[in-house]
Order: C-alpha cells, then sequence, then structure tokens
C-alpha cells in the first residue's frame, strides 16, 4: 500500500511526542519546540484534521519545577516529579493552543482504563466528545500512580493504546530519530532508512535499539511494539523526528518523511482488538500442534484436550495468552477456567472433564469468540 494513497482517507490522527522532542538537552521543557508543535496540530485542525496529543515531558517539567538536578530514580520522586509536571504541562498547552483559537482537554488514563472493558468504553466516549466539540485532547499516562508507565515505554504503547481506543486512522509518533533504519545511525552512517515497512517481521523486531534520552524512558524498540498494535488494527504508523522543521504537515501532504508502517488488511471487530491489546494478560496455555491448527486455520474453540500445560495466575474471565509446543504466542483470548481448574482437566476430553470437576459451566477453555489469532 502507498503512503500517498493511505493518507488521502485518514481523518482522526493520534500524535505521540516524546521527552526528547520537547525537552532541552538538560532536560527541561522547550518552550520554543512546543509553540512550534503546537502551531503544526493548529494547522492540521483548520484543514480538517481532529487531532489527539500523545505527549511526553510530564516528568521533565516535574524535575524543572521543583527544582531538581537531574531525573530521579526512585519511585516516589518519579510520581512527585509527575505529579508536579503534569500541570505544567498543561499550562503550557493550553496557553499555546488558546493562542489558535483552539481549547484542549487533558486526560490522564491508567492500565484499568484499557483492560476493564466499560472503562475502555467511558474513555473512549470521552475522547470523542472532546473531538466533537472542537477541543485538542491532551493525553498522557497518570504517572503519579501507573508504575509500569514511568519504568517502560515512554508513551509509546498508550499512544498505541489510545489510537486503537478512539478509532484513530493514522499514528505519527515523532521522536529524535527520522525513524527506523538498517541498523543503529548512531554507530554506522552507511545504515539507511527504511521508509515503508510492509510488515513487523522477526528481523524488523530485531532493528529495535535500546532506550531512549537520559530524560526519557523510550526506545525503538517500543515504537516498533506499538507499530504491531496499530497495524493490526488497521491504523498505519508513522515514525518521524519531532525536531524536523514542519514534520507534522508535511507527513500529511504524503512526502517521503519517516518510516511509514502499512496496516493489516484483514478487518477485527473492536472487542476483540480489546481482547487483543487492551487487556493484560494473567497467563500463558500451552497448546499442542493440533489445537493450533484447529484455532488458526479451522476457526474452531479451544477445548481442555489440546492443552498440555499452563502458567500464570488467571482466574475465568481473564486475558490469556496461547503459545504452541515451541512456546510461540500466536493468539490470545479470554479463559474460562482459572489456573487450578484448567491444571486438572489440561488434555481431558470431555466425558473425563466431567467426571474430574463436579460443575462445569463451559466446554471451551477459550471460546472462539473471545479469541484472538496474533499471528
Amino acid at each position: 500500500m502507498k503512503r500517498s494513497d493511505y493518507l488521502q482517507k485518514v481523518h482522526r490522527v493520534v500524535v505521540k511526542v516524546g521527552t526528547s522532542v520537547v525537552t532541552t538537552e538538560t532536560g527541561r521543557l522547550d518552550l520554543p519546540q512546543l509553540k512550534n508543535l503546537v502551531g503544526q496540530i493548529a494547522e492540521m485542525v483548520k484543514r480538517g484534521y481532529q487531532v489527539l496529543l500523545v505527549s511526553s515531558g510530564a516528568i521533565a517539567a516535574g524535575v524543572e519545577g521543583l527544582g531538581l538536578a537531574k531525573r530521579p530514580t526512585a519511585m516516589p520522586e518519579l510520581q512527585a516529579a509527575a505529579s508536579v509536571g503534569q500541570g505544567l504541562l498543561l499550562q503550557q498547552y493550553t496557553n499555546l493552543f488558546k493562542e489558535h483559537g483552539l481549547r484542549v482537554g487533558q486526560v490522564l488514563l491508567t492500565q484499568y482504563d484499557t483492560t476493564h472493558r466499560q472503562q475502555y468504553l467511558n474513555a473512549r466516549n470521552t475522547l470523542d466528545k472532546l473531538l466533537e466539540l472542537g477541543a485538542v485532547p491532551i493525553i498522557n499516562e497518570n504517572d503519579t500512580t501507573a508504575v509500569d508507565e514511568i519504568r517502560f515505554g515512554d508513551n509509546d504503547t498508550l499512544a498505541a493504546l489510545v489510537a486503537n481506543l478512539c478509532k484513530a486512522d493514522l499514528l505519527i509518533a515523532l521522536s529524535d530519530t527520522e525513524g527506523l533504519f538498517t541498523g543503529d545511525p548512531r554507530k554506522d552512517r552507511g545504515v539507511k532508512l527504511l521508509e515503508t515497512v510492509e510488515e513487523i517481521t522477526p528481523e524488523i523486531e530485531a532493528l529495535g535499539g535500546g532506550v531512549g534520552t537520559k530524560f526519557g524512558s523510550g526506545g525503538m524498540i517500543t515504537k516498533i511494539q506499538a507499530a504491531k498494535i496499530v497495524t493490526f488494527a488497521q491504523i498505519g504508523m508513522i515514525i518521524a523526528h519531532g525536531r524536523r522543521p514542519d514534520v507534522l504537515l508535511d507527513v500529511m501532504e504524503g512526502k517521503s518523511v519517516g518510516t511509514f508502517f502499512v496496516p493489516c488488511r484483514k478487518k477485527i471487530g473492536s472487542r476483540k482488538l480489546w481482547i487483543a491489546f487492551g487487556k493484560t494478560a494473567r497467563g500463558t496455555i500451552f497448546v499442542d500442534d493440533g489445537a493450533k491448527e484447529a484455532l488458526t486455520k479451522r476457526g474452531r474453540s479451544l477445548l481442555p484436550a489440546g492443552v498440555f500445560d499452563c502458567e500464570g495466575n488467571f482466574e475465568v474471565g481473564d486475558a490469556v495468552n496461547i503459545a504452541d509446543q515451541k512456546g510461540q504466542i500466536f493468539a490470545k483470548g479470554l479463559t474460562s477456567f482459572g489456573i487450578e481448574e484448567l491444571s486438572q482437566i489440561k488434555g481431558l476430553r470431555r466425558s473425563e472433564v466431567v467426571e474430574k470437576l463436579s460443575e462445569v459451566t463451559s466446554e471451551e477453555v477459550v471460546h472462539r469468540d473471545c479469541l484472538v489469532i496474533l499471528k
């Protein structure tokens, strides 16, 4: 799929800006850069696009606001910095967007908002209403309580989940790199920029590097993982350098900027997208080759007879990964059995399951309606 063809159909866009894009080398908020980005987003809105902004920089802003010499490492200090910084960052965005006649609305999300179906729908409705009212949603992880986001991701995963949640058409991830290269451009000048990625293969994943700047917490690998989420949901993604002049406008005009990840063509329902990426897996169920073939090729449900092992701490209704005999995860679903029950009936046929358990509420370990094939 050509980038230019895809962009002609785009209406709703999630823009994610990394810490390195909105802060200086010393970790302070880069106000001229914020003004530049807001101006580009305002122009996008003027051109008819709906834009949601997932912005890093809250912790960096808090470090400055609290007068700290550097980004702290202890969790309470990180959360305190986030608490102070969120207000400072929002204040800057509010004032800058106001210059363009635009209002903003802050939305702080936690994993609870994406893993619980009702909260997931509530968050979607809130974002839809903000856009309907002409406001620009400013979205961030609630770092004051969400420990995992501070440790890992730099909002890349959050941006991907937001794009999925609000049914966006495109995710633009702005970073301190031009895009995905065939190697590490910091170490090898001979590497080439990949302008288009048709499929995220293990080789593509291997191109992901380590963490980013000292004031951020993400890297290319988290952006590739984000691309896996959005492309699976039929959403395109572009990684580009956030300090490139007019980067957002050039992207929307179809210019060859950054790396374009082509969305999958197979359509999947919103509930299954939520199962795949909105709900955290609480364990893994290992199945034999016959069960894998039945799930992937014949659209069947997972039965106890096809299970040979399981691990984790899951209960009825929890999300679980499903792996083959080599340990490769190929599916995800909602389980009808807790791990204690499944451990007793794995490998058994229906009649044997009834004998083993006094009450059986389901014949399937994972019903096909609650199952998503990932590969």
